[in-house]
């Protein structure tokens, strides 16, 4: 009963905290004639309340692709017209077809973040509490602050509820998976994974790893038999989903054909704005964007991100244990992250995810994760007026992970899972690895608040405009390539010794 009492408390709090950055300023307020990511929400609120299902995806009089036009597979379009639908009985101004463009009042703002705050409470905070509850190891205490910190991470709700996305709802129903396979529930993991993909194109980051996951299961216990008959409800139930979220555009291919045209948009280039992935990074100091072709970037992302995914796959497809499938989770969406195609800054949400699932097992490698992905946010950030609400929401974060899971404690070689590192460290069998990276986090720390700062304060060189968003970049870049190392080599060195999960309880 008092770890119940716990829970509401922590959910209340998460809840208060993301009702507390929602009124603050949001992605493109009172910037026309685009405005921002507000404004596609409800731009695709008004589009699919107005016009027919057949012209959600087409460029029309009535639906011009070019202003936030719908690139976001099915179930984002359904759930548009949910929200339009309850919007058209509270003000029919707000999804009034033209005429609602770049609509901007307090009272349709209050809806919008509802909105977020209703799908988060329905989707995303139930399936934090399940897995935290039922699927980390420890004492009822160590599960709930490791509940608390999940739900405090600050880079969803910046995101969510400050610039303004969904990205709960493909998160939740991502999560909402893993919960399912960790409880053994393989049809109904897969039918919540498939929810997500049909949300956003972008949860392919996972995509791996949970086919990996399952085949290997399946393969374990021998394709003639058990196996195959888990094989056969597994692919029922997925093929059932997606034919159930695309039945409205099937009947049609030429219809069919467009919305994967325009969820997959290969036509926008290698990257976009300052994104802390390899090709940014690379492309300060070599013009890969003026070297290449678009048709060579696209099969030279293509492969990069095959190969960097690979091994973890093939890890996970052999040894199909939950442990390595939440590992293999962080290291295939890193992999999406660092090497494909077309990555968005926000895109390090989906990695952020699995390592919130290795904060109970890896707290001090999670937090500094964690922190270092919502810094690499923080040009966009700062462009949505949100500076306030980044520190508080980080700062709060910083201090309540590391001492409810006493992560600076439990940061010996051992916890750390340094061990295969000290092969690299032969020739200085005395240095500490676990001090050596305590210190180097703090350094990490220190860097990205100097930088943060600096960004805030300093005006850069005329002759070098987008200074403090390269050095942020690039220094989210070299943290996301080291914890990438990380991740695979904890993959790869065996699962957690009983000992060190007694250390930490």
């Amino acid at each position: 009963m008092q770890t119940w009492s716990l829970v509401s408390i922590c959910v209340l709090l998460g809840v208060v905290i993301r009702w507390g950055v929602s009124f603050n300023s949001y992605s493109g307020a009172g910037k026309p004639p685009m405005f921002g990511d507000y404004e596609a929400q409800r731009h695709w609120q008004e589009v699919t309340y107005n016009l027919p299902l057949q012209e959600w995806y087409f460029n029309t009089t009535d639906n011009e692709l070019n202003y936030w036009g719908l690139d976001y597979p099915p179930l984002t379009a359904y759930h548009s017209w949910i929200c339009a639908y309850i919007a058209k009985r509270i003000n029919s101004e707000w999804v009034e077809l033209h005429k609602s463009r770049g609509y901007e009042s307090p009272a349709h703002k209050l809806f919008m973040r509802a909105t977020v705050l209703i799908a988060d409470v329905l989707i995303y905070i139930p399936a934090v509490v399940l897995y935290c509850l039922y699927l980390t190891d420890g004492s009822s205490k160590k599960k709930v602050s490791t509940m608390f910190c999940f739900l405090l991470y600050p880079g969803l709700i910046l995101i969510d509820y400050g610039h303004f996305q969904y990205n709960g709802v493909s998160l939740g129903f991502s999560l909402w998976g893993v919960v399912a396979l960790g409880l053994g529930w393989d049809a109904l993991g897969s039918m919540a994974f498939c929810l997500a993909l049909n949300y956003k194109q972008m949860e392919l980051y996972h995509a791996l790893p949970f086919f990996c996951y399952l085949l290997g299961k399946c393969i374990k216990l021998g394709l003639i038999g058990r196996g195959f008959v888990l094989l056969a409800r597994i692919a029922v139930t997925v093929l059932v989903t997606f034919a159930l979220c695309w039945l409205p555009f099937l009947s049609d291919p030429d219809r069919a054909l467009q919305v994967v045209r325009r969820i997959f948009p290969v036509a926008r280039g290698l990257f976009e704005d300052k994104v802390a992935n390899a090709w940014c990074s690379l492309n300060t100091v070599i013009k890969i964007r003026s070297i290449l072709s678009s048709d060579s970037q696209l099969y030279l992302s293509l492969a990069c991100t095959l190969l960097a995914v690979l091994p973890s796959s093939v890890r996970l497809l052999t040894k199909p244990t939950f442990w390595q499938f939440k590992l293999a989770l962080a290291n295939s969406s890193l992999a999406f992250f660092l090497f494909s195609y077309q990555v968005h800054e926000k895109s390090i949400l989906l990695a952020a995810l699995p390592v919130c699932l290795l904060l109970s097992d890896l707290p001090l490698m999670g937090i500094w994760f964690l922190q270092a992905s919502t810094f690499s946010m923080l040009p966009l950030f700062l462009k949505d007026g949100l500076l306030v609400p980044y520190f508080v929401t980080s700062l709060a974060f910083l201090y309540f992970s590391i001492y409810l899971l006493s992560a600076l404690e439990h940061s010996s070689e051992e916890e750390l899972r340094l061990r295969p590192y000290r092969r690299v460290f032969f020739c200085l069998p005395k240095v500490d690895l676990a001090c050596v990276v305590r210190w180097k986090f703090y350094v990490s720390i220190a860097s990205m608040a100097g930088l943060s700062i600096a960004s805030v304060l300093l005006v850069p060189p005329p002759h070098l405009p987008d200074l403090f968003p390269v050095l942020v970049s690039t220094t989210a870049f070299l943290h996301f390539s080291g914890a990438f190392v990380y991740f695979n080599v904890v993959q790869f060195s065996g699962p957690p010794s009983k000992r060190s999960q007694k250390k930490n309880n």
